[in-house]
């Protein structure tokens, strides 16, 4: 039995058991890792597994229930059950399937998101592992390898709903990773990569991926403490995505209807600086977000978040735009446990004409933050703090490593004064270059 068939099966059992209107989603996956450690497999898994949600509505009452058993007792039981929760639920006035705007299944477009070629074999994975962790030990002042692994994913989604709606697709995605070790006792220093493709072939090569590893993790010896007060901080970029992060959590809709987001009043103002964009893109080929149809059916094209540093629309599901009184662009999300919120795929912010060095000499003296650590944000007032580790810039130039340090300041103020690098990674879920903000407070531990 297939996922469609098993989320259409999902919608006829919730009709009989009283529902007044429904939807299912269905996903089975396939899942091979493997790790490694001083060159011997530690740990090796291969798992396959299958889990669906049913959301029963009952007039504007709705209740969502999971479960893993495929069987028709078990779907009966299922439907039974969320159509009772929801007939004992509050009302909501606004929940319900959408109204419109459901994909073409005969015009989808060819994302490449599924790789054809023969899964990696577990001994394939285990060889990439141990490349990887002898690049990153083969490294200058790299004691060990804390990690190092392989896996391979195939996951096929399939949703259905009583409005008519059925569709389905799969997608793969293969990845590896290192964590090195550099140092010795109470001077040990840590740090990663990681790569994730949905296509195996496109992987980096294990050696590149273990010796970036150690590379930081030796680069992070003998740390400083930092200079305290208001300096310029350059965002790596492989952070500078959490900045774009926190800008989709204030213009997510839920927190703008609540009221709980620093930008609900917002819509139609500046809030980055011109030549700023941020896009969700649905389409993007072979990246791990693209999606063929959003997580209600909806018909997915790319859409401006922000538009030229102007703030252009909020992320909604059909609950949400109806609350807020919004049509529905598409985009929700939806897990097997609950029923859709508003959500994003691929994220793009766009880039500077500078590349990150030439930041780095423009701020003179400042910090350059390469990981973060826990975090302190507003969402009603967008007042920032995090912890956070990295590099000490004088002279235009890397001086030392630092750590233990907090960086703080307001988002709707810092935000406006950010000037983009053009080395974003084009491989990532959120594509953002590396980020140089004025007058952040830092505060060394």
């Amino acid at each position: 039995m297939t996922g469609a068939e098993l989320a259409e099966r999902l919608i006829e059992a919730a009709r009989r058991a009283g529902a007044d209107a429904a939807d299912a989603l269905a996903v089975s996956s396939r899942d091979v890792s493997v790790s490694v450690r001083g060159g011997a497999l530690e740990e090796a898994e291969s798992a396959e597994s299958l889990d669906y949600g049913l959301r029963a509505l009952v007039g504007r009452r709705q209740a969502c229930v999971s479960a893993s058993d495929p069987s028709d007792a078990a779907l009966e039981e299922v439907a039974a059950r969320a159509v009772a929760m929801a007939r004992a639920a509050p009302e909501d006035p606004h929940c319900g399937l959408p109204e419109g705007g459901l994909a073409d299944l005969s015009r989808l477009p060819d994302l490449d998101i599924e790789d054809h070629a023969e899964p990696p074999l577990p001994a394939m994975l285990k060889a990439m592992a141990a490349e990887a962790e002898a690049a990153a030990l083969a490294v200058a002042g790299v004691a060990q390898a804390e990690s190092a692994g392989a896996g391979w994913r195939r996951s096929d989604i399939a949703y259905a709903a009583t409005n008519g709606f059925s569709g389905a697709y799969p997608r793969t995605g293969a990845s590896l990773s290192v964590s090195a070790v550099a140092g010795e006792g109470l001077g040990m220093e840590t740090d990663y990569e990681y790569a994730s493709r949905t296509h195996f072939a496109d992987l980096p090569p294990p050696a590149e991926i273990g010796g970036t590893a150690g590379a930081r993790a030796a680069a992070r010896l003998n740390p400083r403490r930092a200079k305290t007060g208001a300096w310029p901080v350059l965002f790596d970029r492989r952070v500078s995505g959490s900045l774009v992060g926190h800008v989709l959590g204030a213009i997510n809709g839920s927190a703008v209807a609540r009221g709980a987001s620093w930008l609900k009043d917002r819509m139609g103002e500046r809030i980055l600086p011109p030549g700023f964009t941020i896009t969700d893109d649905p389409h993007r080929r072979r990246a791990s977000g693209s999606r063929p149809f959003d997580g209600e059916g909806m018909a997915l094209s790319a859409r401006k978040l922000v538009d030229d540093g102007v703030l252009a629309g909020w992320t909604l599901d059909s609950a949400t735009a109806r609350r807020l009184g919004l049509p529905a662009p598409g985009g929700a999300r939806r897990g097997v446990g609950g029923p859709p919120s508003p959500g994003t795929s691929t994220l793009d912010l766009s880039e500077g004409a500078e590349t990150a060095e030439e930041l780095i000499r423009a701020m003179g003296e400042g910090l350059i933050v390469t990981s973060m650590i826990g975090s302190s944000i507003s969402a009603t007032t967008g007042a920032y703090s995090r912890g956070a580790a990295g590099f000490w810039v004088e002279g235009g130039e890397i001086a030392f490593p630092v750590n233990e340090l907090t960086i703080a300041g307001s988002l709707p103020d810092f935000l406006l004064r950010m000037r983009a690098a053009n080395d974003a990674d084009r491989t990532r879920g959120v594509i953002a270059p590396s980020l140089l903000v004025e007058g952040l407070t830092i505060a060394s531990g």
